[in-house]
């Protein structure tokens, strides 16, 4: 004799534990991509304080050719202003200096006394990755 089929034997089913698998991969990949994004933002930045130090590089190398018995060390934002390729100005049409923010959205100062310019963070040489010519949060090479 013949065992009979139920209704509920023929039904095609997952079991908890394949539930529990595919939620564990759907949460890895989730992990994954947070982390990644984050790790995105911080390196673009990163690019982007960089951008702004070489652009504060290019005025300062352009000024210091236009004079040339000042020394670095007597420059300040306020002379270099003029010399910036990319202005932004403000309502007024004053030009406003280029402003870099940490990884902790606090600002950053922008060192023009020494070539090339580089951040600080309340005196403190700021590099998030510790390496001076990478173009991410310095000048670069």
């Amino acid at each position: 004799m013949r065992a009979t089929r139920t209704s509920r034997d023929s039904q095609p089913g997952l079991t908890l534990l394949e539930l529990t698998v595919v939620l564990l991969v759907l949460l890895t990949l989730m992990a994954t991509g947070f982390y990644v994004t984050s790790e995105v933002k911080n390196w673009r930045a990163g690019r982007e304080a960089g951008e702004t130090l070489r652009t504060v590089y290019t005025a300062q190398r352009m000024y210091l050719a236009d004079h040339p018995t000042e020394p670095v060390t007597d420059l300040t934002m306020t002379k270099l202003l003029d010399y910036l390729p990319n202005k932004v100005l403000d309502s007024d049409g004053n030009i406003i200096p280029p402003t870099v923010k940490s990884l902790k959205n606090t600002n950053l100062t922008i060192v023009v006394n020494e070539s090339p310019p580089y951040l600080e963070d309340g005196g403190v040489r700021y590099d998030q990755n510790d390496n001076y010519t990478d173009g991410v949060w310095d000048v670069g090479e």
